[in-house]
């Protein structure tokens, strides 16, 4: 089996994935959103000691998992780029110390690939985590259908027709991809500033609704829909820019400039206003960037992955898109929407099958992706 590791940003995770069938057989993750809310968001150095603190603690549950038997861990798989370089390290170095003492390989693992393989995870057991706030998972049917049908999407792909777009949407990013195989993955449109993720945990900021912001966003989104309260119309971004790209720089600004405006403090109303129409305009930015990849893009297939893609409206809003094109849509089971072991240790399974080690002198984190990590863009 692999050991993963997951420390490149503010959750603590490892979990445990059988080689021989690639399924997750334990998971555990600690979050440390209650630790950063007091500031409005990720403190580095915060987020850096409560990883060196709490990764050892998990550790010690998953041997008590093996009954402290760890000779059939065949190797660890642990995050190094993209992320926090003081969270990176953490995990790091656990993850060389735990070669070193089972001489054991090291795998090294882009943490956005890990996103994609997010697909992929299929379990044999109950999961172990410190907060699983996750509600609303896809139906059943769905998720036996992706679990049955998504690891070949990510096999070699020779037919266009078989490729897999995706969009990935997390507080670190915001790309579409196009996957042709494991080592085959271009990146087709990215943000210029902002991510789609982080642009919500900014103006929750700025409404003081606390962190983490997206889920409190979206809430009083939907407060808005309830009570029938006319959204705030806010700018899309680049609506007339026909080039493959984000920003959500222009988005976040407009909505600071509006909350001055205001009546301080805002009612609840307002907020729920606020919410929804900065929601509307992200997610219509989202959707309009992507029609412009779908005319282009021949595959049948697209899939929704990263922390942000469990907001309910973008997955609407994606569903009604893809169907437009008829575009047959994944989605990621909602446990492991946010960054997660789990799926490191997936991708580290195809990295182990491939015989594809990293000498522990040679392992260096990295706060963004790396030359060879994927390929040169598509020309759309």
């Amino acid at each position: 089996m692999i050991l993963s590791i997951e420390s490149s940003c503010d959750d603590s995770s490892l979990a445990l994935t059988r080689i021989i069938d690639k399924k997750l057989i334990y998971h555990i993750k600690i979050s440390q959103d209650s630790e950063h809310s007091t500031y409005g968001g990720i403190v580095p150095e915060i987020a850096s000691r409560l990883h060196a603190k709490r990764l050892p603690e998990i550790l010690k549950k998953l041997k008590m998992f093996l009954n402290n038997d760890l000779s059939l861990i065949k190797a660890v798989a642990v995050t190094t780029r993209p992320g926090l370089s003081v969270t990176l390290i953490e995990g790091l170095m656990m993850a060389k110390t735990l070669c070193l003492g089972l001489q054991i390989p090291l795998i090294c693992v882009n943490h956005l690939k890990g996103h994609i393989y997010s697909l992929c995870i299929s379990k044999d057991f109950a999961t172990d985590s410190a907060k699983d706030s996750r509600k609303n998972a896809p139906p059943p049917l769905l998720e036996s259908h992706l679990k049955s049908h998504t690891e070949s999407l990510l096999e070699s792909r020779q037919n266009k027709q078989d490729s897999l777009g995706v969009l990935l949407v997390s507080g670190g990013h915001t790309q579409i991809l196009q996957v042709n195989d494991f080592h085959h993955i271009s990146i087709i449109a990215q943000s210029l500033d902002d991510s789609f993720g982080e642009s919500f945990d900014k103006v929750a900021k700025h409404l003081n609704l606390g962190y983490p912001g997206g889920p409190q966003v979206e809430r009083y989104a939907k407060n808005c829909e309830i009570n029938q309260y006319k959204p705030y119309e806010f700018p899309i971004p680049l609506l007339h820019n026909k080039k493959l790209e984000f920003s959500f720089s222009g988005l976040k600004n407009a909505v600071r400039l509006a909350i001055q405006e205001m009546e301080q403090p805002l009612s609840l109303q307002d907020i729920a206003s606020i919410s929804k129409g900065f929601q509307n305009a992200a997610c219509e930015h989202i959707v309009r960037k992507t029609r412009l990849f779908f005319q282009h893009f021949e595959g049948k297939y697209f899939a929704i992955v990263g922390g942000a893609s469990a907001n309910t409206y973008l997955r609407e809003r994606m569903s009604e898109l893809c169907n437009e094109f008829d575009k047959e849509l994944y989605l990621a089971d909602l446990e492991f929407c946010s960054d997660n072991a789990a799926m490191i240790g997936r991708v580290g399974v195809e990295h182990y099958l491939r015989d594809e080690f990293t000498p522990l002198l040679e392992a260096q984190i990295a706060p963004k992706s790396l030359k060879g990590d994927f390929v040169e863009s598509a020309t759309f």
